[in-house]
């Protein structure tokens, strides 16, 4: 198998894969319960909660970031998943009984949200860079790119699935079938042939691992750049319940089912972005330039839709500039980083592109709340336009960015890139 599926090749990312398949469709049923139960029969159509919930749900990946990148550099990733995996399943069993129970309230929500968070804190990380033991540096952005593919066709399922869960049988179940499918992705690390896992190399256990991490960034102007794009989209942008709940409830009177096919549609964006970035052998930040640039475009059009379908199939074209921004971050930043440094560093992009979201949510769930959901979809298409300004700022720079008019064509020429080290720019 070649191509775009050549990950899948080997035996262990083909049980992780489909085991996190199973995961990830649960985990989207869950959050789209959970932000249905938050928006609507916890509060009256409040979108500040639905951003405080964000915002506690994601916090912890900034608090916790000293002990998390230093604990995927350290621990074994593998023992360290079962350990997140595990709790993250309880504590969604847990949110299931309160609310079947009929005792849940919205402090209830928070604290689970909180707790979840900093489990996740631990997991994300040690999740990112397990990758690489799974396949190697050779297929690392192959596998991410379809890592991202199984998580959006979750998301393509999951919010659809939960929509008629919630209108027919209620919220509850939907949490309690979350805590479930949490076995799969338990099962499959149990299987995995652990002696053909491919080493690492062992950080040293020094106390200021850390702050090593800090500095290794610093040096990089690459990585600065990469860092700082997805900063202001991942804070201002990557706001998707806000955007699709307030949209849905409020400027198109929609039920349950139709804001979970709406998270549904734009995640066949995400999924056709993802399958279109496995196919690449190498992402560019040019690359992340224009899906910046696209986000932009995509989330102005979305803010002027008319109708229900129309703002529909808006999203399926903002899912793929997401996804192809996202993905080839995550990539550009693991290729380029030394894999003793690997976990410090996808920590800090981790806490950057959900840590970001204790900021952004409150002020777009905000701008929803006081001028309506399409000024926040506005302040998403602000993101996206600043972050590629932040790319042509580096281009420039760094990589001579020339842009002329010349025979009735635009012509764009760039210094080539300096070669692949820990201390230059990788593109």
């Amino acid at each position: 198998m070649t191509g775009t599926f050549r990950s899948l090749r080997g035996f262990n990312y083909r049980v992780w894969a489909a085991g996190a398949l199973v995961s990830n469709v649960g985990t989207w049923m869950q959050r789209t319960a959970q932000d249905w139960l938050v928006l609507t029969e916890l509060t009256h159509r409040n979108a500040t909660a639905v951003g405080i919930v964000m915002a506690l749900q994601f916090g912890p990946m900034l608090l916790l970031l000293p002990l998390t990148g230093y604990a995927a550099d350290h621990l074994n990733r593998r023992k360290l998943l079962l350990v997140t995996q595990a709790t993250m399943g309880a504590l969604a069993l847990g949110l299931g009984v309160l609310t079947l129970s009929g005792l849940v309230q919205l402090w209830h929500v928070y604290v689970f949200a909180f707790l979840l968070g900093c489990v996740s804190a631990f997991d994300s990380p040690a999740r990112q860079t397990f990758v690489v033991e799974l396949v190697g540096e050779d297929d690392l952005s192959n596998a991410v790119a379809l890592n991202s593919t199984s998580f959006n066709a979750g998301r393509m399922i999951g919010p659809a699935v939960a929509g008629v869960l919630i209108a027919s049988v209620g919220t509850g179940w939907v949490f309690l079938i979350n805590a479930l499918s949490f076995a799969a992705v338990l099962g499959s690390l149990k299987l995995l042939r652990v002696e053909a896992l491919h080493h690492r190399l062992t950080a040293s256990r020094g106390r200021s691992g850390f702050i090593d991490g800090f500095r290794y960034v610093l040096k990089r102007p690459d990585l600065k750049a990469l860092l700082l794009m997805l900063f202001l989209i991942g804070t201002f942008g990557l706001n998707f319940p806000i955007f699709i709940s307030t949209m849905s409830v409020t400027a198109f009177h929609a039920g349950a089912s139709q804001y979970g096919l709406l998270t549904s549609t734009m995640a066949v964006g995400s999924v056709t972005g993802a399958l279109l970035a496995a196919r690449r052998a190498r992402p560019h930040i040019g690359l992340l330039l224009v899906s910046a640039t696209l986000f932009g475009c995509g989330c102005t059009l979305a803010a002027c839709m008319p109708t229900y379908v129309l703002f529909g199939v808006t999203l399926t074209m903002i899912g793929i500039c997401t996804q192809t921004f996202t993905t080839s971050t995550n990539s550009l930043v693991q290729l380029s980083t030394e894999p003793a440094m690997r976990g410090r560093v996808v920590a800090i992009l981790l806490a950057i592109a959900l840590g970001g979201t204790p900021l952004g949510a409150p002020i777009v769930g905000w701008v929803a709340d006081h001028f309506g959901p399409r000024w926040a979809l506005a302040v998403g298409a602000a993101s996206g336009f600043a972050a590629a300004l932040v790319g042509i700022h580096y281009l420039r720079k760094y990589r001579n960015l020339q842009v002329r008019w010349e025979d009735g064509w635009v012509r764009v020429s760039l210094d080539a890139p300096a070669p692949l080290s820990p201390l230059n720019p990788l593109s």
